[in-house]
């Protein structure tokens, strides 16, 4: 295979005895099958006929190619090719040319890339020259392309946040340990937590971490562990050092990492009066610069929404003017559905406590809307209760080249045939009902099956909603009211809204 990725045609050893017998309009129809479109050109390069062999390969202009000089029908850049074509067919007689990509002009693009190779036959210098269409290979590598540009800035930004990572957990002057939650060893130990020991990190690393205690608080730190592997959640108990027998607060986290279970274990020795805040003043600290320098916005906010706290990257992501202050002010102002998505969001925190990955959009001040996804945690027990939002872009995303499965089922061609078969109303009416069907299970989805929200956000009042939820077969209408209280459904309202 040659290095554009056109494979070199070995001739037929006997085509003299073999091939002999087939007449020209079998030769056309060969031609025309083996290849996407082919030309066959006089001796002064002129075109005197065309063959498209790809019912989808639609050139700009091909009808007007007869009778034109092959140079005329491509691009600026690709004439040079057509000589070079021309000529080693008229060097090699009966003998194939190497292959060429030219382009072809197309209104709205650089051009359709096509592979050509030539052969002369007869004896007035006429040539055929036959077409590979490379659009689907040239897709398919700008996708690569795209997809490996991606991975590298994902890459970028894992290792980015590594680093952040790491540096906080070997600054912070809490002591913190990262446990296998198997077997129990430890995976990773800050020098805080090493110093309470008494031993390096290096030592620690990769024995089981009750080993550094002494034996009579081994057995309450095993049923820790495996508690909070049961439930996810443990009460603090206190242990001691083997190493000086220093007693010790201790807690633990689970967590998920690659699908397999890890135990966070916190570490607090009790500190003298009066030093509280040589304790916990750099770890507070620490942590508020972590925060404010990641790439992702992060918002506090009270129960109503009103902005407590936001790091750089917020300010950053809205492009708010210099020495403006977000504080004090209702999130609302700058999200997607004003009066809508942050009431479905304030709603789920109430209900549920925490909400993942929900989609909105964030206006900047002169208008720029940026495509987000917002993460949020209620803090009920804080002082004062607070709310915590982490809000990331993801309008740069590669977006996907493959339809989902809400994609309307009928292309604009595959419309286009039913005209002259179904009437014009039907076709449209057909249209309006699925993208009518498609928004409104957006909707849903979107204000999590809250049916007043989704009216709102739709622009319909309720009992227009349960009029189309009824017409669509869209969820369970029986003894639920349009906010999802219990109660009559609405049988009754303007369809046409």
């Amino acid at each position: 295979m040659n290095l554009a990725g056109v494979p070199n045609v070995t001739p037929f050893d006997a085509p003299e005895q073999l091939l002999a017998d087939i007449d020209a309009r079998a030769t056309a129809a060969l031609i025309s099958a083996a290849a996407d479109v082919a030309l066959v050109i006089d001796g002064q390069g002129v075109i005197r006929d065309v063959s498209i062999g790809n019912d989808e390969l639609v050139y700009e202009g091909s009808d007007d190619w007869v009778g034109r000089h092959w140079l005329e029908t491509v691009t600026v850049e690709s004439r040079p090719k057509v000589l070079a074509l021309l000529r080693e067919a008229a060097a090699n007689h009966h003998a194939q040319t190497p292959w060429r990509q030219l382009n072809h002009p197309q209104a709205g693009s650089a051009g359709v890339p096509v592979m050509y190779s030539a052969v002369q036959y007869g004896e007035q210098g006429r040539v055929v020259a036959v077409g590979r269409d490379l659009r689907t290979v040239s897709s398919l590598q700008q996708r690569l392309v795209d997809a490996q540009q991606a991975m590298e800035r994902d890459y970028m930004r894992l290792r980015q946040a590594e680093a952040r990572y790491r540096l906080l957990f070997d600054t912070v002057s809490e002591a913190l340990v990262v446990l296998d939650g198997s077997a129990y060893t430890v995976l990773e130990i800050n020098p805080a937590a090493a110093r309470l020991f008494g031993e390096g990190q290096r030592r620690l690393t990769g024995r089981p971490l009750v080993e550094a205690l002494t034996p009579a608080s081994r057995q309450a730190a095993l049923d820790l562990f495996v508690g909070v592997r049961a439930t996810g959640r443990g009460d603090e108990i206190t242990v001691q050092a083997a190493e000086g027998g220093q007693s010790l607060q201790m807690s633990a986290t689970l967590f998920r990492q690659d699908g397999a279970s890890v135990v966070l274990v916190r570490l607090l020795a009790p500190a003298a009066e009066g030093s509280a805040a040589t304790v916990t003043g750099p770890a507070d600290s620490a942590l508020l610069r972590a925060i404010d320098s990641v790439p992702d916005a992060f918002v506090v906010t009270d129960p109503q929404g009103r902005v407590l706290a936001a790091n750089s990257a917020f300010a950053e992501l809205l492009q708010l003017p210099a020495g403006e202050r977000p504080q004090g002010q209702s999130l609302d102002r700058w999200m997607g559905r004003s009066g809508v998505d942050l009431n479905v969001l304030l709603g789920a925190l109430r209900q549920h406590g925490v909400v993942r990955l929900f989609p909105t959009t964030l206006r900047g001040p002169y208008g720029a809307t940026t495509q987000v996804e917002i993460s949020a945690v209620s803090v009920p027990q804080g002082d004062p209760p607070c709310l915590g939002f982490t809000i990331r872009d993801v309008g740069r995303r590669l977006a996907p080249d493959t339809r989902g499965a809400r994609e309307l089922p009928r292309s604009a061609g595959q419309l286009a045939e039913l005209v002259g078969r179904v009437p014009l109303k039907d076709i449209v009416g057909e249209t309006v009902d699925l993208i009518e069907k498609l928004c409104i299970e957006a909707a849903l989805e979107l204000t999590r099956d809250n049916r007043a929200s989704a009216a709102e956000m739709l622009g319909l009042s309720r009992q227009s909603l349960y009029v189309k939820l009824r017409r669509y077969g869209l969820g369970d209408l029986g003894g639920v009211s349009a906010d999802g209280a219990a109660g009559p459904a609405p049988t009754s309202g303007g369809a046409g809204e």
